[in-house]
């Protein structure tokens, strides 16, 4: 086995491992999709209150099965903004309704537009609300529960016209509530009680995120789906399964601002607190089979004396996780870690810059696919000088390949001799074997990289390469085994071995080029050995058939370069190029 052979399965050995066969957990998203259809029209239980704040329970409601019948269920008022489009419910004055004007289901531009928050009661259940609550016990204050009809001053919430709630508990509190949204996703909630009673009160502030029944998962192992957060400064998250194994099915965290939610691969839904007050926030799970997914959080308890007044702020995010957006954010009005919305990965200090740079360049060249062209060229640049050692390294190997021959014949089954005398060749020649791996070792994390940033971010999602590539973030549509769309039929949706017949275009250019890039070099004499790598390029070509067809043209590009740049130094060095007699050598024509 060459050492050029020996560094290409320790790429590809490395790169698996890194990336995960997510292939393996398709077939599950799937058989979760369908399990959520039949499940989540069934209606599950109040959802319970904030710890020892209490809520009075609502009583029973019938259980809809249209989202308009559910929104039917409360007066509301609509929201029209550049960004998003739905409405509030007077109703318990929950932001219940969201959908996002700029994203569709498909890449088809006249596919409905992203449905984000729905009402209780329909399908597919998820909510924020806020308020006040009181641990009080003997003598409790009425305060607004998911039953208060509240009062609008106006029928539409803009981004230029904020709207205002009131309700009067009859019994001296007054409450008003201010809405105001931005021109993307952000809303900010400026709660009000003033005390015209006789006598003190004291509340505590809540806000919750609610998501009725569990959401179909996206399939991604490397991806982080579920319960997620900022509790002080540090990031919480949890999925959907681990927070069932949690005592009473409930974790908690204290700390000074913070934001808790849920995040799915492209949206989010999350709220926050005024960042400067101490908080408790849980994130729980209750109900039976088809169970409700709460992140909520409590500020501490605050005395309302006669003639004074309460207020409260939160923030609520209801949106597609743009990297500007949520970096905005960040900074103004300063919600903590933000950006972390986004599963950036155990290498966000390479994958952040990753994005950047390919955005850039799509900010200059106009297509996401190129600029992931041109990323390949730059990150080839970088590591030039250590591949250039390593493919010299290599020319070395060669040269000596005939003196290890010699040596392998003098010493024959004696290993240990045979060992001893190649290392001391190695070390008289100045040839380090390993050397060729470094660069291969060092590309991983960017190829890494490229791969979270194809995943996570949103600014992929839909984004177009040039002919049939649609969507650089999805696999490669078309498929060799349904004669690429001229029969009828979807391999990928066979059982068990439907992840491993994605096999497109792309994924066979790859192929050809991973293979075109073993044949560089001279085939190894051990029989099995020559069989493996025969083979691997067929391995990786059906393993990475389902990838993001974005990161399938990187890999494809960056063995085309791979093959120029290690004919160039094998020529400057004189070592005899392989490529054309291994070829001639495969289809036998020598």
């Amino acid at each position: 086995m060459t050492e050029n052979t020996k560094n290409m399965l320790i790429a590809a050995a490395l790169s698996l491992i890194f990336i995960g066969l997510w292939d393996y957990f398709y077939a599950f998203p799937e058989f979760d999709r369908q399990k959520q259809v039949q499940t989540q029209q069934a209606r599950l239980a109040k959802t319970p209150k904030l710890g020892a704040p209490d809520q009075p329970v609502a009583p029973a409601v019938p259980v809809v099965r249209t989202r308009e019948e559910a929104l039917a269920l409360s007066p509301r008022v609509a929201i029209d903004t550049r960004s998003i489009s739905g409405s509030i419910a007077l109703k318990g004055a929950r932001i219940d309704d969201v959908s996002l004007k700029h994203y569709r289901q498909t890449v088809d531009p006249t596919s409905p537009i992203i449905t984000l928050l729905s009402p209780e009661y329909g399908p597919s259940p998820y909510f924020a609300e806020m308020g006040f609550v009181t641990g009080e016990i003997e003598n409790a204050p009425a305060l607004p529960t998911t039953e208060t009809l509240w009062t609008a001053d106006s029928d539409r919430l803009t981004s230029g016209k904020p709207l205002t709630l009131s309700w009067d508990n009859g019994k001296g509190l007054v409450f008003k509530r201010v809405i105001s949204v931005d021109d993307e996703y952000l809303f900010t909630v400026k709660d009000t009680v003033e005390n015209k009673s006789g006598k003190a009160v004291t509340l505590h502030n809540f806000s919750r995120v609610n998501r009725i029944g569990r959401p179909a998962s996206s399939g991604y192992a490397i991806l982080h789906e579920g319960f997620i957060g900022v509790v002080g400064d540090k990031a919480e998250e949890l999925n959907y399964d681990k927070i069932e194994k949690e005592a009473d099915s409930t974790k908690t965290f204290k700390g000074v601002g913070g934001w808790v939610g849920f995040t799915d691969k492209y949206w989010g839904a999350v709220v926050a607190p005024d960042q400067n007050t101490a908080i408790e926030a849980r994130y729980v799970a209750m109900g039976g089979a088809n169970k409700t997914y709460q992140a909520d959080t409590v500020t501490e308890a605050k005395a309302v004396e006669p003639g004074a007044t309460a207020e409260a702020t939160t923030y609520v995010f209801a949106g597609a996780k743009e990297v500007d957006t949520l970096d905005a954010y960040k900074a103004n009005p300063g919600l903590k870690r933000f950006d972390l919305l986004i599963d950036w990965g155990w290498f966000y200090f390479i994958t952040r810059p990753m994005f950047r740079l390919i955005d850039f360049l799509y900010r200059v060249l106009g297509n996401f696919g190129l600029a992931i062209l041109a990323v390949t060229v730059i990150v080839k640049a970088a590591f030039l000088p250590l591949a250039n050692k390593s493919y010299k390294s290599i020319a070395k190997m060669k040269e000596i390949q005939p003196k290890i021959k010699e040596l392998k014949e003098k010493h024959g089954d004696d290993k240990h001799a045979f060992n001893m005398e190649q290392m001391e060749l190695y070390r008289r020649e100045k040839v380090n074997p390993a050397s060729g791996c470094l660069p291969v070792l060092l590309q991983i994390p960017v190829f890494f990289s490229l791969y979270k940033v194809l995943v996570v971010t949103i600014e992929m999602r839909h984004a177009p390469f040039f002919g049939w590539i649609k969507d650089l973030s999805a696999p490669d549509p078309t498929n060799v085994f349904n004669l690429f769309g001229l029969i009828p039929f979807d391999p990928t949706h066979v059982a068990i071995f439907g992840p491993y017949l994605a096999l497109g275009v792309w994924p066979l250019v790859m192929g050809v080029t991973m293979w075109l890039q073993m044949k560089m070099n001279p085939e190894p004499t051990d029989e099995i050995q020559k069989t493996m790598f025969a083979w691997m390029p067929v391995m990786f070509t059906f393993t990475m058939g389902s990838f993001a067809s974005g990161l399938i043209i990187y890999w494809s590009w960056n063995n085309l370069l791979s093959i120029i740049q290690q004919g160039v130094i094998m020529k400057r060095a004189g070592v005899k190029f392989e490529l054309w007699d291994n070829l001639r050598k495969t289809f036998g024509m020598a």
